[in-house]
């Protein structure tokens, strides 16, 4: 599995961050950066969630 962001769409308001801060943060720029695309096995369901409460639904699944 791995999770992609639409710069394009994104805000960068920090819902992901808070849900599955060991995939997503911000940088200093306040830009989204993803630390992990391939989804760790330990964090998918965190991954899942923030993906779906994305206000923007900036972020995407592949798998």
């Amino acid at each position: 599995m791995r999770v992609e962001v639409d710069r394009d769409l994104c805000e960068a308001n920090e819902v992901c961050v808070a849900m599955a801060p060991a995939v997503f943060e911000l940088d200093d720029e306040e830009e989204l950066r993803i630390s992990s695309p391939d989804v760790p096995e330990g964090e998918i369901e965190r991954v899942t969630q923030a993906v779906a409460s994305c206000p923007r639904n900036a972020l995407l699944i592949r798998e």
